[in-house]
């Protein structure tokens, strides 16, 4: 009788962490979806800002098409993307492609005094920081997420669910990682 008890109890203890277990990681797997979900709301902002702030630079710098056009078509690849990890990639070839729009920008004085294209800019700093800050709380809860689907016991149920590691944002273009040259 005292065996069927132990039994009994050491069962209810496993049914009950892998019940938690799974919960925990439905939790964590929707926090990723949500905080992606949430940096993509900024991405649509930046991707409906570029066009205008093309045609900004277009009056300005007509001989510049080529850039332009890579501009658009980066913009493009990032807002069709389909999956998490596509996204990530088309948008840090976006990240190089604006670099070379407001490299573009440096050239042009008339340019850079030009109100519209001054609040343009400004629109997009201020997208671009919320983008980051984003990336950041998203990158924070898929290392959570990442950590848990790793980690023993709980990939036990990772493994038995089809819980599978999420992708961090990160910088895959070497040149993003590069200190800036100041000279004077």
């Amino acid at each position: 009788m005292i065996g069927w008890l132990i039994g009994g109890a050491i069962v209810l203890i496993l049914v009950f962490w892998f019940i938690g277990g799974y919960n925990s990681f439905v939790k964590l797997k929707n926090k990723v979806e949500e905080s992606f979900g949430a940096m993509d709301v900024f991405l649509k902002k930046r991707y409906d800002l570029i066009p205008n702030f093309v045609e900004t630079v277009k009056g300005y710098a007509k001989h510049e098409s080529e850039t332009l056009e890579k501009v658009i078509a980066a913009r493009n690849m990032a807002a069709n993307s389909t999956t998490m990890e596509q996204q990530i990639e088309n948008e840090n070839v976006l990240q190089g492609t604006l670099k070379s729009l407001f490299a573009l920008s440096e050239a042009y004085p008339d340019l850079k005094a030009n109100a519209n294209f001054l609040s343009l800019q400004n629109k997009l700093n201020e997208i671009e920081t919320e983008i980051e800050r984003s990336r950041r709380f998203y990158n924070a809860i898929v290392a959570q997420y990442n950590t848990k689907t790793e980690m023993f016991p709980s990939n036990i149920i990772a493994n038995m669910f089809g819980f599978k590691r999420k992708p961090l944002y990160e910088i895959t273009d070497t040149t993003q990682r590069e200190n800036v040259k100041v000279q004077f």
